[in-house]
């Protein structure tokens, strides 16, 4: 999802100001379409997160939705992330988690899952993804389809 500038500490203004990425609904089509489930693990309360998720169309498609208040801690602590694939039925080593933030790639490695980099995410001008430890970095959300086939062949893709 992409987050416009604005404040978003309401509802009704987070609903106005986040956009999903481009290519995102593409990659969740295809990613129905070979009955992969995905799901979304996020830092923002459930009063954010759930209008949030019904107004981008989004309600009964992810196996998964867990907000930074579903669990006791909050990334980049492995139990949301573990609390995600107990709900969606995921082995945490077959899964792939993909984020745009340090805490979100330290969260999935503390966890045991594959990590990438979303370079088209809000990476701040001081961050340094290549230094994060993900498995691999994208520039696009189709590059997830890429890593995924790869994965499935065995190669890794760095």
């Amino acid at each position: 999802m992409k987050k416009k500038e604005g404040p978003t500490d309401a509802p009704e203004n987070i609903c106005t100001h986040t956009r999903v990425f481009p290519g995102v609904p593409e990659v969740l089509d295809a990613l129905q379409a070979r009955d992969i489930r995905w799901g979304i693990v996020t830092n923002k309360p459930a009063f954010l997160t759930d209008p949030l998720i019904e107004r981008l169309g989004l309600t009964h498609r992810p196996a998964c939705v867990v907000s930074g208040d579903t669990t006791a801690n909050r990334k980049p602590h492995p139990e949301p992330m573990l609390h995600a694939c107990n709900i969606a039925s995921a082995e945490p080593a077959s899964t792939l988690y993909v984020g745009d933030a340090e805490r979100d790639i330290k969260a999935g490695r503390n966890a045991g899952m594959h990590t990438l980099v979303a370079l088209y995410g809000y990476i701040g001008d001081n961050d340094r993804p290549a230094d994060w430890g993900a498995d691999g970095m994208i520039e696009s959300p189709i590059e997830i389809l890429h890593w995924i086939d790869s994965a499935q062949r065995g190669h890794r893709v760095r």
